[in-house]
């Protein structure tokens, strides 16, 4: 790194003739933020940089500096038109969650999907059910570690003509707002989210999902042991269709479907679980434009490499990057 170009440690960020022994810096781990500490720097001359350039970033490095692609460590010098791998470094402060797995998850998500509001960095539910609000607050809590409370609020009926008493849970968090995207597919609109199959993991956290759901978005049938759940989107009712093996038949368009689920569905041997990643996927693959080579200066400049434990790479602008000679 020249000594002026900037990494992302913990806490911020360093020019590179900052950085000393001891420093953590950021790094990624199979999609995932970590931490990595700064064993040794090392100093040299040189006369040769480049100017990496990608969709959201341009920093400078010697042309032999290695960047994370799908293919592995590649020169910077030769990595025009390949992708790398980067994290939003704006986002590498933000406390990570540790999801528990179980029915509380599960109802967190059938609930969030069903009657939920998925923000830039926030997740709130606002229903006039007091029952199911506790309910949603404590699911959050117990699957997420999260302090979740009522809130008293109203909001307007269009039905009345007036507002009404309800009740709200909101807790910011950016890093569990990122995640309940990542589980239904990207967009948590509820008429274009995909069916969140992360709960298929077991049958607690898919019980979970369908108690969630259906208090947000159905209703117990009163003359047998089933639930009807509701939801404009086709695709999503035809996927949990699918899963608890039942007749589904979609309305016309523009008119709300139904999705009968019998108690007895685990029967039918439909249920089938998966493993799915409970993290936060933080790392994307983003595309160098260009590799500029800085004009030739008479006077060398002095370039920074760090030997780094447990983990050798490490983030510049979010940028995975690691030194040549610790390949």
């Amino acid at each position: 790194m020249p000594s002026r170009q900037t990494v992302n440690v913990v806490g911020g960020r360093l020019r590179a003739c900052a950085v000393r022994p001891g420093d953590r810096l950021w790094t990624l781990r199979e999609g995932r933020t970590e931490q990595t500490e700064v064993t040794d720097v090392r100093a040299a001359k040189t006369r040769d940089l480049v100017d990496v350039t990608t969709e959201h970033a341009s920093f400078a490095v010697a042309p032999d500096q290695l960047l994370w692609t799908p293919d592995g460590w590649t020169h910077a010098r030769d990595a025009v038109g390949t992708v790398v791998a980067w994290s939003q470094a704006r986002k590498l402060h933000r406390g990570r969650l540790s999801i528990q797995p179980g029915y509380e998850f599960g109802y967190l998500v059938g609930a969030t999907c069903s009657d939920g509001t998925v923000g830039k960095n926030y997740v709130s539910l606002v229903v006039n059910d007091e029952a199911f609000a506790a309910k949603y607050a404590d699911s959050l809590t117990r699957a997420t570690g999260l302090p979740a409370r009522l809130e008293a609020v109203t909001r307007p009926s269009g039905y009345l003509g007036r507002d009404v008493p309800g009740f709200r849970v909101r807790v910011v968090s950016s890093y569990l707002a990122d995640l309940m995207r990542q589980y239904v597919g990207g967009d948590p609109h509820h008429m274009r989210q995909r069916f969140p199959r992360v709960v298929l993991r077991d049958a607690a956290t898919f019980d979970g999902f369908l108690d969630g759901y259906e208090d947000g978005d159905g209703y117990r049938v009163t003359r047998w042991p089933a639930r009807v759940l509701i939801s404009s989107n086709v695709p999503f009712l035809t996927e949990l269709a699918t899963i608890v093996g039942a007749r589904f038949t979609p309305r016309p368009t523009g008119l709300a479907s139904r999705l009968v689920v019998a108690d007895s569905w685990p029967t039918r041997g439909t249920f089938q679980t998966e493993e799915h990643a409970l993290d936060l996927d933080e790392s994307t693959w983003i595309e160098v434009t260009a590799v500029t080579p800085r004009a030739p200066s008479t006077k060398p400049s002095t370039v920074y490499g760090f030997r780094l434990s447990p983990h050798p790479g490490f983030l510049v602008n979010g940028h995975l990057v690691r030194a040549p000679w610790e390949a």
